[in-house]
């Protein structure tokens, strides 16, 4: 048997091994994949320095010249596809194909940043007095930090990375602890593009080396993905020093299904809502309200579709819908959240347990009904294949489920009715709004939400401006 993998940080240019590794396993099988470093103090605060040393020379360095880098890294990407495609598989448990999408979207994303090197841009506004001219100039903020959560890991690099190169800043990832393997190439191929020293670094260990991070005075911005109550954790440290953060900590995305709508679509698209990347996905489909007029036939299609979900191991059985839950932690606590709401009166129409296949962590595709809106599967995050369906009576009140909820990211609807969709878009109160068409952003837009769901946001212009502040300059001439 081959020689496991043992990874190193990447801290100021160079690899660096640590005393402790953390071992990271197949979520499917159990089997240990490589070994992760577990970072000291010491690593943590050697890269933050040398992402300290280095913001000042990196942001004066021509935004066209920072662009190259990512562009470099993508062609790495690319270069590296079979590669990263399998450790996502592996790590994460992820099929094939949403892998590949990932492996390939990190690459144009990187691209897509690149863009930006010449279209960040300021404004001249016009003063009061006759001789003076008013800049609005945009700067980069310093030394950022972004938290990964394990979802889509590789993915997430890129989206707080790209921002933070290409407007100025120096950055130290901090991937989650269960999948670092992806992380650890990506600094692998980001080694190889020439980045000047401390610019970039890739530090791996326990979740306490994030709240560490965010509570240091030499960061300037913290970018955390993951649930609220490390998000808070996060705002907490980072407020000693007054520190900006951008939050995204999950959500609880409805579904609304009007009598009017295409049902062909509306199954389709929330079955792969709820069953890809095994429904460990903030901005998916977790919860729907559909009118009478269309409830059974709607429920009947729905139960069939998802009892139908082919899942195992990703790495070695073909044509499967979706993988393994992260751990056995997810599979109890999934389980628990069911069997609560069917003790208050839900009914399980399909699934409802743990699967047992043996070794991995894989609960059932499951379908309940008769849900009431107080729930644990309707109120709290359920990040696994378990869909709610609540039956009303018309628009109105589904409006009003949908918005009752502590998170406030993403939504969808289904309807054919233009009336129907406008009204969606004024009264759906969520950060993002899908209308006939499945729960995914596009890199152009801008993914944030509302209440619980976090603050701040990324993609998109406005998400390269979450990494710069203002100056503005009053010239009397």
């Amino acid at each position: 048997m081959p020689e496991l993998t043992t990874y190193q940080n990447y801290i100021a240019g160079e690899f660096r091994a640590t005393a402790e590794t953390i071992p990271v396993e197949n979520p499917a099988t159990g089997e240990v994949l490589a070994y992760a470093p577990r970072a000291t103090q010491t690593d943590v605060d050697d890269a933050l320095q040398a992402a300290l040393e280095a913001k000042k020379s990196w942001a004066l360095t021509p935004a066209p010249e920072r662009a190259s880098y990512l562009t470099k890294i993508a062609e790495g990407i690319r270069a590296n596809e079979a590669m990263l495609t399998d450790v996502l598989v592996k790590e994460q448990s992820k099929t094939p194909e949403l892998a590949n999408v990932e492996v390939l979207f990190t690459a144009d994303y990187l691209d897509y940043m690149a863009g930006f090197a010449l279209r960040v841009e300021g404004k001249v506004l016009n003063s009061a007095r006759p001789k003076e001219t008013i800049f609005m100039l945009r700067k980069p903020l310093g030394v950022a930090v972004g938290i990964l959560p394990w979802n889509f890991p590789f993915f997430l690099i890129a989206r707080k990375l790209a921002p933070a190169l290409v407007t100025g800043n120096t950055c130290v990832i901090k991937p989650a602890s269960v999948t670092p393997i992806n992380a650890m190439e990506f600094a692998r191929i980001a080694s190889g593009v020439g980045l000047p020293k401390g610019v970039f670094s890739m530090v791996a260990g326990s979740g306490a080396i994030g709240e560490k991070m965010a509570g240091d005075p030499r960061v300037d911005i913290v970018s955390f993905t993951g649930s609220v109550p490390v998000g808070s954790a996060i705002m907490a440290a980072a407020s000693k020093n007054v520190t900006k953060v951008s939050l995204e900590l999950g959500g609880k995305a409805p579904a609304i299904v009007l009598d009017d709508a295409d049902l062909d679509l509306a199954v389709r698209s929330i079955k792969a809502s709820r069953v890809i990347n095994t429904g460990q996905v903030c901005n998916c489909a977790e919860r729907v309200y559909v009118t009478r007029g269309v409830a059974d036939e709607f429920i009947s299609r729905m139960t069939d579709a998802i009892a139908a979900t082919k899942y195992g191991d990703p790495s070695s059985e073909p044509g499967l819908d979706m993988g393994a839950l992260i751990n056995a932690d997810a599979v109890t606590r999934i389980g628990g959240m069911v069997d609560a709401s069917v003790s208050q009166g839900a009914t399980v129409l399909t699934g409802g347990h743990a699967a047992d296949r043996g070794k991995g962590y894989f609960f059932q595709p499951t379908v309940l009904t008769d849900v009431t809106q107080s729930m644990p599967v309707i109120q709290e995050e359920v990040f696994g294949p378990v869909l709610p369906i609540v039956v009303v009576d018309d628009f109105d009140e589904a409006i009003e489920k949908a918005n009752d909820s502590e998170y406030g990211l993403t939504s969808s609807l289904y309807t054919t009715s233009l009336a129907n969709a406008t009204k969606g878009m004024r009264e759906i109160d969520f950060g993002e709004t899908y209308i006939n068409r499945e729960n995914f952003e596009a890199m152009q837009g801008f993914h944030a939400g509302t209440r619980k769901s976090g603050v701040g946001g990324a993609d998109g212009p406005l998400g390269v401006e979450e990494y710069t502040r203002t100056q503005m300059i009053y010239l009397e001439s």
